[in-house]
Formats: structure tokens, C-alpha cells, sequence
């Protein structure tokens, strides 16, 4: 399945329209920064303690599947698009169909000097909410799983 790609504008859009849900799959410190009001947390990847890199997720597809039915209007996304590229296809394998992926995600994508390649959610100024998200954040949908 091919996975529908947009743009921060065309997300923004989507979400202020209502009746699509936006998933953020970066690391709960990541999300802590900086999110779209409203986000739920659910990381694709994790810091292996024992490996001391990141490894996929095993509580991914469980806490998703319980949060999210699969019949939700999805906005993906990620620091820069690579993630919530990868969550998209898993989420696909299982079900999902109404899928995006956040191109440029949430912070853009730059090159190894700082220019900007492609603008991210909170390059363009979209409005952002810090904090762990409450009934949003991974540890409740983890525990709790209902968005």
C-alpha cells in the first residue's frame, strides 16, 4: 500500500477540519518539547538500554490498535518524516487505510549546514503544546489505551 504523503499546510488543514487524529511517534522527550495540540504519543522507537540504540517499539502496534480504531483519518508524524514513515507501513500491515504521513514532520528537515530543506509543524508556526499531553501521552495510552 502506498502511503498518502502531506504536507505541514495540508495536515494543518486537515486537523482543523476535524475528524483526523494526529500521531506523533517521536520519543516521549520529544514530545515533552513540543506537540500539536491534541497529539497522541505512541513512539515507534525506543532507546535500547541494553543495545544503547534505537530499536522498534514492541508496544507500538498493542498500544495503537487498543487507542485508535482502525478505521481513523491518521496525520503521522515525526521530527522529519522518516518515522512516521516506517509507523505508517506498520500500521498499514495491520489494518489501518486512512493514513498520512507528515512530510518535513515536526521539525523539518535541514541539511548538515542548517538550511532548510523542508519546513516542519513548528518551523511554519503552527501552534504547539508542551508537556507530557495528559490522556494523550504514551504512559496513559500504554496504560489505558483509549484516545
Amino acid at each position: 500500500m502506498s502511503i498518502t504523503q502531506v504536507t505541514p499546510e495540508e495536515a494543518k488543514r486537515l486537523l482543523d477540519a476535524g475528524g483526523c487524529i494526529y500521531l506523533d511517534v517521536r520519543t516521549v522527550p520529544e514530545f515533552v518539547a513540543g506537540h500539536p495540540p491534541a497529539a497522541l504519543n505512541v513512539p515507534v522507537v525506543e532507546l535500547s538500554l541494553a543495545s544503547g540504540r534505537m530499536e522498534l517499539n514492541e508496544g507500538f502496534l498493542p498500544t495503537v490498535e487498543q487507542a485508535v480504531s482502525r478505521e481513523a483519518q491518521l496525520v503521522v508524524g515525526c521530527q522529519s518524516g522518516g518515522r512516521s514513515q516506517m509507523a505508517c507501513e506498520l500500521l498499514a500491515q495491520v489494518g489501518y487505510r486512512s493514513l498520512r504521513n507528515l512530510e518535513g514532520g515536526f521539525g523539518g528537515v535541514v541539511n548538515s549546514t542548517g538550511q532548510v530543506l523542508q519546513e516542519g509543524w513548528s518551523t511554519l508556526g503552527y501552534p504547539i503544546e508542551r508537556g507530557l499531553g495528559g490522556d494523550k501521552s504514551y504512559a496513559a495510552l500504554a496504560r489505558n489505551p483509549s484516545a
